[in-house]
């Protein structure tokens, strides 16, 4: 027989595991310089800008 489980000391690690998660895509997300957004932005228009030239005219 295995060994007996204490479900809340489970449920209570599975609630911070997905803090943790959360609190990395945060980090990811907003814990930029802003150097580093302006340049995301800036190529993220050129990529715009570039498309939107090879649009054929009809």
């Amino acid at each position: 027989m295995g060994k007996p489980v204490n479900l809340n000391r489970y449920r209570k690690e599975k609630a911070r595991a997905e803090k943790k998660a959360c609190a990395d895509r945060n980090a990811a997300a907003f814990g930029r310089s802003k150097a580093d957004k302006q340049l995301d932005k800036a190529r993220t228009e050129k990529a715009r800008r570039d498309l939107d030239n090879h649009e054929l005219d009809e």
